[in-house]
């Protein structure tokens, strides 16, 4: 009896502990906050939306708030401004409210994309880029990208590879890019670039691929959207035809860390000019410790 007894006792002294754990991880659980991506997709479609109505109505100060000190305007013929130019002629660059936004959350930086009509009555494919700046959303990056029409083929815009019938050694940007790294991390996405613009010239579907994200776009001017399944099947057709792959070289670039995630703004051309130059804009974004290419943005210089 008397074993019985201690048997019981043990058994209600772990339960005890037991419960005790339970309590303290539902209250830890309850004490931590909440997963906010839903939230931060409303505040950046809402601050999205109110830059663009600042900028409609020329409200310098609201506009002021929302822009990184590093903001840059890209307009869908390839001009650049600045802060200081947006700042200067507002009403000149805002575009209509964009009726189909949406939000892809990578962390410290967000996408809002979508079709939006500019100043200039141009209907355009955005791509607006926000960071999380001193615990709040600002925009780092303002592009338009003037599509194709949606019944267009899709097809890899020339203006970041044009091909020709012979081969050319890619040394910019494929062995050497003219930009001044500041970190680790910069170095690691340049490495990943690097990867990816040598496996195009090389005709290598398979090395591209290790290094794009699943839900990878890229949009060019004059083009329709390419989906990542879409380049490879054009790095596939390029290497059955034999045809030699160029990569449009950097002149200017920018690279902008926000802990997982990062943009590369860059100037590019075909080598030799052979085609318009154009800037580029590139999200990479860091998943189990690889550094993968999420989307890519080419809008001509017209």
């Amino acid at each position: 009896m008397s074993g019985a007894l201690q048997r019981a006792k043990q058994w209600g002294w772990l339960g005890a502990v037991a419960a005790a754990v339970l309590l303290a991880v539902f209250a830890v659980a309850r004490s931590q906050p909440k997963a906010r991506p839903a939230a931060d997709e409303v505040r950046l479609l809402t601050a999205d939306a109110a830059l663009g109505q600042a900028m409609r109505t020329g409200d310098r100060a609201a506009v002021r708030r929302f822009l990184s000190l590093q903001f840059t305007f890209i307009d869908g013929g390839g001009k650049i401004h600045q802060r200081r130019d947006v700042l200067a002629d507002l009403k000149g660059m805002a575009a209509t409210p964009a009726g189909d936004a949406k939000v892809r959350n990578y962390g410290l930086l967000s996408v809002v994309s979508g079709h939006r009509t500019e100043v200039t009555g141009r209907e355009v494919f955005f791509v607006d880029i926000w960071v999380r700046q001193k615990r709040a959303w600002r925009a780092l990056l303002m592009q338009d990208v003037v599509l194709a029409a949606a019944e267009t083929p899709p097809a890899a815009p020339t203006s970041a590879a044009e091909t020709h019938a012979t081969p050319y050694e890619c040394k910019n940007p494929c062995q050497a890019i003219p930009y001044r790294v500041r970190s680790a991390a910069e170095q690691d996405i340049l490495n990943t670039y690097q990867a990816i613009v040598r496996a195009i010239a090389a005709h290598d579907p398979a090395e591209w691929e290790k290094r794009v994200a699943d839900q990878f776009v890229l949009y060019g001017s004059g083009h329709a959207p390419v989906s990542k399944t879409a380049r490879l099947d054009s790095i596939d057709r390029e290497k059955e035809a034999g045809r030699a792959e160029t990569i449009g070289e950097v002149g200017a670039m920018r690279l902008s860390v926000y802990g997982d995630a990062a943009a590369m703004i860059a100037s590019e051309a075909a080598p030799g000019n052979a085609g318009a130059p154009y800037r580029a804009t590139r999200v990479f974004v860091r998943s189990n410790g690889q550094w993968l290419m999420a989307l890519s943005a080419h809008t001509d210089v017209e």
